[in-house]
């Protein structure tokens, strides 16, 4: 849904980060080099960047009960 503030594992900071990232990958760059860049160095944050998913406009079309 939406990026977590924190990862899950080391609890690094990672929230501040993921705008930039998508930015950039969308642009067509490369994902390692945009990590590398945006200095994403432990394998569980880099995991949380690759493996998120947004569906936060999805899950906004449905109605609350």
């Amino acid at each position: 849904m939406i990026i977590p503030i924190r990862c899950f594992s080391c609890g690094r900071p990672v929230a501040q980060k993921w705008e930039e990232y998508s930015k950039r990958v969308d642009k067509g760059e490369d994902r390692k080099k945009v990590l590398d860049e945006l200095e994403v160095e432990n394998f569980c944050c880099r995991a949380l960047f690759l493996g998120h998913v947004d569906l936060i406009d999805t899950a906004a079309q449905f109605k609350k009960f």
